[in-house]
């Protein structure tokens, strides 16, 4: 369930739009003020910020700030403060969208959901656990902050194995999948030993990323 942080020191906005967010099947943390909300996005898992700029303890700028630097988590400022400059300086910070009050509780949750649409698509070109982070669309990969050479090949194997992630993939499903075998033959042991190769780069430090299923095929840990 996509968790949602609400900044907002109104009180009572704050619970309305928490309760429309929950009939929406959304779950929702509330915060009125920015150090509530700092700790909150410490603690919790956020899928989606929506923030008031005046906050009793500072500008919703700065937690903007601080949330596009630790990541990627979208922002949506909900916010009397209609100037240009304000605005402008809202999706210089990365925001995603920059709503004035008062606003439509239905037009709020329509840009949610297309944010969350867009979101899950770049999640699938986009893999990160914390230690491995790959990225298909630029075909990149680090271990541990250290970047991995990757071949093409191996590249295909990891979507496919993140496809599939807790999957069986058998021997003949993979070869299959990775290899255009029309007039050259690729046999289990060649998928063997790409499949080693690619766990020494990737499985460093205690990290175990992809099982042998001992005469069917491999499983990528989930």
């Amino acid at each position: 369930m996509q968790n949602i942080l609400i900044v907002e020191d109104d009180r009572e906005l704050n619970q309305g739009i928490a309760y429309a967010l929950e009939k929406e099947g959304y779950s929702v943390s509330a915060a009125c003020s920015m150090k509530e909300a700092e700790q909150r996005y410490q603690r919790e898992r956020t899928a989606l910020v929506l923030l008031d700029v005046n906050l009793p303890d500072g500008e919703g700028f700065s937690f903007c700030r601080q949330v596009k630097e630790k990541g990627d988590t979208p922002v949506i400022f909900l916010t009397a403060r209609d100037l240009e400059e304000d605005m402008l300086q809202g999706y210089e910070l990365g925001a995603d969208d920059y709503i004035t009050k008062p606003f439509s509780i239905h037009v709020l949750l329509k840009k949610i959901q297309v944010i969350f649409k867009r979101t899950a698509k770049n999640a699938k070109q986009l893999f990160d656990d914390g230690y491995l982070r790959i990225d298909f669309a630029r075909a990149r990969a680090e271990a541990g902050g250290a970047e991995c050479i990757i071949t093409p090949t191996e590249f295909r194997m990891l979507k496919l194995f993140i496809d599939h992630s807790g999957q069986l993939m058998t021997y003949s499903l993979m070869l299959d999948q990775l290899w255009d075998c029309g007039g050259q033959f690729v046999d289990k042991h060649a998928l063997a030993v790409n499949v080693n190769r690619l766990r020494r780069k990737i499985e460093k430090d205690g990290h175990k990323y992809i099982s042998n299923v001992y005469g069917m095929g491999y499983q990528w840990l989930d």
